[in-house]
């Protein structure tokens, strides 16, 4: 038998992004000690540092805060097509591809930037997820496996299912409110390396800091 190889994640990071060689990157901005995985696709985007996320991602016209878990075959912002038109087709906007204009259509290119996603800090997303379009995830929140997000989510919250409904919150709002007021995921690497230790204890770590 062979050793499994070391994966990616397990693999030493740096303040440098690590970025999957398989991955496309258009005009997208990754932060210190992000990760980003196999057969990414980011399309003009920012992923906040620590932030990490998995293979086959998809994220579209997207904000992304820091120490976000964003599960493999996830897709944030997937693109609309112009139902409006005679054909819906891309053809009729990246019409010189097809050799039909000299240049392509920026008005549904424009139309797609104005309908950006946001996601908080230390957001978990599940496996297979999608965020539809304009959508804002709260700072905390988690989105279960295959969800269909179409509704902003609370700070905190937790939301599953085809749409995404809230099922739970990860603390009481007094709890939420505090941590928020902390944003501990501000906090330069420095205080972070000095405090590391006392991030799995929630009551301590809200006594003493909040």
């Amino acid at each position: 038998m062979k050793p499994i190889e070391q994966t990616q994640l397990e693999a030493p990071l740096s303040p440098e992004p690590s970025i999957h060689p398989s991955s496309h990157i258009m005009d997208s901005y990754a932060g210190e000690w992000t990760s980003i995985g196999a057969n990414n696709k980011l399309i003009e985007s920012r992923v906040g540092d620590y932030t990490y996320t998995m293979d086959d991602v998809t994220i579209n016209y997207a904000e992304v805060g820091k120490f976000t878990s964003i599960a493999s075959h996830v897709c944030i912002n997937p693109v609309d097509h112009p139902m409006n038109r005679v054909s819906q087709h891309h053809m009729t906007y990246r019409r010189a591809a097809y050799g039909f204009a000299e240049s392509d259509d920026e008005e549904i290119f424009n139309w797609r930037r104005g309908s950006r996603v946001s996601i908080g800090h230390d957001v978990w997303i599940g496996h297979g997820a999608i965020i539809m379009k304009g959508v804002h995830i709260g700072t905390g929140a988690v989105v279960g496996s295959g969800s269909i997000v179409t509704k902003d989510v609370e700070p905190y919250t937790v939301v599953v299912g085809v749409t995404a409904k809230p099922i739970k919150t990860r603390f009481s709002r007094e709890i939420a409110d505090r941590l928020l007021e902390i944003a501990w995921w501000d906090w330069p690497r420095e205080t972070l390396q000095e405090r590391f230790h006392e991030l799995n204890d929630i009551y301590g770590f809200i006594k003493k800091y909040g």
